[in-house]
């Protein structure tokens, strides 16, 4: 593995030859118009290149014609509309002859079968964009993939043609839903996995304008791209389901989950992300990319027995909340109303793949509760997935008569409530606040009674060295420069 930040490089690309040194500005044709292969594709063209998004979904492609959007993802909308070298289409063969690259962006779910990723999307891709070539192209696979699935698909390309003048690279996204935008375009690193040395000079091309702001560009071996995407999530997951599990502890025995994060997020070898504990992970990542490497390490002889637990800890999770939830309305939910705050996986986005939501409010249905809920982003997706759940237009409107209020996602702007007049719209001043948004002595002052993940009912102390001005919501703002975070994440 070696890492550079290369300058930017100069002169024409036209014949394609070994030895061509890449312009500035490249063809670039993005398969798969989804939320990665948007936000590649947007980006891409933000940094100069020529761009063509891809999908075969020509309702799709017609909608963002139009200018409107298929995904919601802060920023993209506006980001879309100022590339000017930004075009979609849904003609594969056009966009790939014409291209010095080309990426394949498309969805890789987990089999339901036996829990591999399933690959047939990137395998029929890789057979279209073969048939099309026209000279040399770098073929990048930006979708997650397990390891070797690039030996694949330059098996597949070859068959289709076998003296074709390309290179298939690795080079995983790493991009949070919410901040994919600033995550893009100021990276904490970019891998990328090839062994071809012209290749490796065609991604440094394209990348230039970023790597030359400072963001590092580590080139490694195409396997062990692919693993590094796999073994960062997994991580990333293994983080928040310890952090769970501490939240329960703490339960037990008298301390507070948040003190606890504080003070182990401070310390630069563990770094403050992914320390915030609630109802377990969800998304379009985790849980399938937990599944993929746990799938390939077992085939492999070598499981991970780490990640497997993860997986189940975050799986019995959601009963754990709602337990939680019915101890809060008394023993029993049956003929109670319950109004819920939040529906996605996260805040930020419209995204309903493995929320919470999709556990905990079924069994709360079942157990006879009646569900009011509200999100500022995810209804629409939701509501095909949530029968018997019904919406509301705000946060107060889904809380109007509730038996209780139940925060899933934490959205901005429930961080904001009016926790009095919450009160006064609950019929009982319950709030389980799954997210622990509030502070415990706001949510008394309010007159409520909260039940939190991992929290007594004390007052948030001040820590040493840290100001009230220092705590927005709850992490201070300490940990976050601790943590090396941007303050700045949507200056992109």
């Amino acid at each position: 593995m070696n890492m550079h930040v290369p300058g930017t490089p100069r002169a024409a690309r036209r014949a394609r030859a070994s030895q061509d040194v890449l312009p500035p500005s490249m063809n670039i044709a993005v398969i798969g118009a989804g939320y990665v292969g948007l936000v590649t594709g947007t980006c891409l063209a933000l940094l100069g290149h020529r761009v063509t998004v891809v999908d075969r979904d020509a309702e799709r492609i017609a909608m963002l014609h139009r200018g409107e959007m298929p995904i919601h993802e802060t920023g993209l909308a506006e980001r879309i509309a100022e590339a000017e070298k930004l075009d979609f289409s849904t003609s594969l063969p056009s966009a790939v002859a014409a291209a010095d690259a080309v990426f394949i962006c498309v969805g890789t779910p987990p089999n339901p079968v036996d829990g591999h990723a399933d690959l047939t999307q990137v395998h029929a891709v890789a057979r279209d964009v073969a048939g099309a070539l026209e000279g040399r192209t770098v073929v990048i696979t930006k979708s997650t993939v397990p390891v070797g699935t690039g030996d694949e698909v330059e098996e597949i390309m070859r068959a289709v043609r076998p003296d074709g003048d390309f290179a298939v690279v690795s080079n995983p996204e790493f991009l949070r839903e919410g901040v994919a935008i600033a995550d893009f375009m100021h990276p904490d690193r970019v891998v990328v996995g090839t062994d071809e040395i012209w290749a490796r000079d065609a991604m440094a091309a394209i990348y230039a304008v970023i790597t030359t702001a400072g963001h590092p560009l580590v080139f490694t071996s195409r396997r062990t791209a692919e693993l590094t995407k796999y073994a960062a999530n997994c991580f990333l997951a293994l983080k928040i389901t310890y952090i769970n599990e501490i939240a329960n502890l703490c339960e037990e025995v008298g301390a507070d989950v948040e003190d606890v994060a504080l003070g182990i997020g401070l310390d630069s070898r563990i770094g403050a992300q992914f320390l915030k504990a609630g109802p377990g992970f969800g998304g379009s990542c985790f849980p399938k990319d937990m599944l993929a490497l746990m799938k390939t390490a077992q085939d492999a002889g070598m499981p991970l027995r780490s990640v497997e637990t993860a997986v189940a800890v975050n799986d019995a999770r959601k009963g754990e909340m709602v337990r939680k939830i019915i101890r809060a309305a008394g023993g029993s939910v049956a003929g109670k109303t319950i109004g819920v705050l939040g529906l996605t996986f996260k805040g930020g986005t419209d995204d309903m793949r493995s929320a919470a939501s999709l556990v905990i409010l079924p069994q709360l249905i079942k157990a006879g509760a009646r569900i009011r809920a509200y999100d500022p982003a995810g209804m629409a997706n939701a509501k095909a997935l949530l029968p018997g759940v019904e919406m509301a237009a705000s946060a107060l409107d889904a809380a109007n008569g509730a038996d209780l209020a139940l925060v899933l996602t934490e959205w901005s702007e429930f961080r904001t409530l009016d926790l009095k007049r919450l009160r006064r719209t609950l019929r009982q001043p319950v709030l389980v606040d799954l997210r622990n948004l509030y502070e415990p002595a706001a949510v008394a002052a309010a007159g409520l009674s909260h039940i939190a993940i991992g929290r007594p009912g004390a007052a948030f102390p001040h820590h040493a060295g840290i100001s009230p001005q220092d705590v927005p919501g709850r992490w201070p703002q300490a940990m976050a420069r601790k943590a090396r975070m941007p303050a700045d994440l949507a200056r992109a």
